[in-house]
């Protein structure tokens, strides 16, 4: 009798580890096929599918803790600091300043409920396989509107020791093209190391009728990705060099792209950091998308859009064209502006323990930041009526996706080493390791030798 039990221990143990070994090889080879496509659902066999499932239900409860308890409009300086535990069956999720995020997330017109029936559908997450040479892990909600991806606890800690100034930029230029983090989150696997994720608004949304997509650093040193095969939906995202011969035809929004991406980039550049990404995806639009007539409620429905009352002071003459901004002389030069506004923060958050004092609807009337003409500029973009509206610029023939990524990298020590050591091994060449100044200065040249 117990030699039957041992034998059928046996056979049930035997049998397991066939299930488990053709399991294994099933999925080895389904993705390999993956890895190919770019873009796929993270089903039951999926290596992932626990975790995307405790992100779902984590998710779920703090959007919900949310909901239940609606913050403040003012935030204070514990709101940055809070972290929030939610315990759960099989794991704990931490949810970092949620407060904050949560007022971005009403800012961007992203409803609280809206935001858990993406984040905690019943569907299955998407896995993203990028060409990156990030170890992170890329994960799109069904729909496709949010973007979450695994981050290391350095990054995390640098998004959130920043996050005070990242949330005066964003009031300050309420268009900005940086990424908008909607939140910060870790999750806690008993015997399995934590688990830190971001959740941020994607860039390309929607991206039904997306002809290509494009990852651009500015220089040339690895810039190139070998396309997917004509008539391939197989989905890759091309580099630099695939781009070159190609314009961004924007015509009078040009001038309003220039500027933002140079403010931006100045931000950045004062936050010590390199190596982020341009995105950039480009559809042909529709004949009634060229030649749409602007009515008087469509007008006022992008005018509110345009400006966030909470954010941005309202300034009058609002351009006729959509996104036109005026080149007149009265225009200083942007470096200038941002260099003195970024002087000045700095001042301000030396003063304040952190936090900027030099928001445009505070300053008094003899403040040098009271009038910038950048702000006139920069904050009466007309807006296209959509869900996803701040990465999205029409020009006269093609809608372009534009937003930049990735912005966590430091230029550290080490990240100084490995731009001489690639100085050394690719001279004369453009390579992504250098200074924060000349990583800015590079992109913003790469931006205006490409559009008109």
């Amino acid at each position: 009798m117990e030699m039957s039990a041992a034998d059928g221990g046996l056979g049930r143990s035997a049998h397991r580890q066939r299930s488990g070994t053709v399991k294994r090889k099933r999925w080895g080879g389904l993705r390999q096929q993956w890895k190919l496509l770019g873009l796929f659902e993270i089903d039951e066999q999926h290596e992932f599918y626990s975790l995307t499932c405790m992100m779902k239900e984590g998710l779920a409860a703090a959007s919900q803790r949310t909901i239940d308890n609606a913050p403040r409009n003012e935030l204070s300086d514990e709101d940055y600091r809070l972290e929030v535990t939610q315990i759960h069956k099989d794991f704990t999720m931490e949810t970092f300043a949620g407060p904050v995020f949560s007022l971005l997330r009403g800012a961007l017109g992203v409803s609280e409920q809206e935001y858990q029936q993406s984040l905690s559908s019943s569907s299955c997450y998407l896995q993203f396989i990028s060409n990156s040479k990030s170890k992170a892990d890329f994960f799109l909600t069904n729909d496709k509107r949010f973007f979450l991806k695994t981050q290391n606890k350095r990054e995390i800690k640098f998004l959130l020791s920043n996050l005070k100034i990242y949330m005066e930029h964003l009031k300050r230029f309420p268009h900005s093209l940086l990424v908008k983090f909607l939140g910060v989150h870790r999750i806690k696997i008993p015997h399995r190391r934590k688990k830190y994720f971001i959740v941020m608004q994607s860039v390309f949304y929607p991206d039904d009728r997306l002809n290509a997509r494009y990852d651009i650093k500015g220089c040339e040193v690895s810039r190139w990705t070998e396309p997917a095969p004509e008539g391939s939906h197989i989905i890759v995202v091309l580099k630099d060099l695939n781009f070159e011969g190609q314009y961004i035809s924007l015509e009078r929004q040009r001038a309003w792209l220039l500027q933002q991406v140079e403010i931006d980039t100045h931000f950045l550049r004062r936050l010590n950091v390199l190596d982020y990404s341009l995105l950039l995806a480009h559809q042909p639009l529709h004949h009634d998308e060229r030649h749409q007539s602007l009515s008087f409620a469509s007008l006022i429905m992008r005018a509110k859009k345009s400006v966030n009352p909470g954010s941005s002071p309202i300034y009058p003459g609002i351009s006729a064209v959509p996104g036109e901004v005026q080149e007149d002389g009265s225009t200083l030069l942007l470096s200038e502006t941002a260099d003195n506004y970024y002087r000045q923060s700095q001042v301000g958050v030396a003063s304040s323990g952190g936090s900027l004092q030099t928001c445009p609807e505070h300053a008094g009337p003899g403040s040098d930041t009271a009038e910038l003409p950048e702000f006139k500029a920069q904050n009466r973009r007309l807006l296209p009526n959509l869900k996803n509206p701040l990465y999205v610029i029409d020009g006269p023939e093609q809608r372009y996706f534009i937003g930049i990524i990735d912005i966590f990298t430091v230029y550290s020590f080490r990240k100084r080493l490995e731009h001489w050591w690639k100085r050394l091994r690719h001279p004369g060449r453009s390579f992504s390791t250098v200074s924060p100044q000349a990583y800015c200065v590079r992109l913003c040249h790469w931006v205006q030798d490409h559009t008109k």
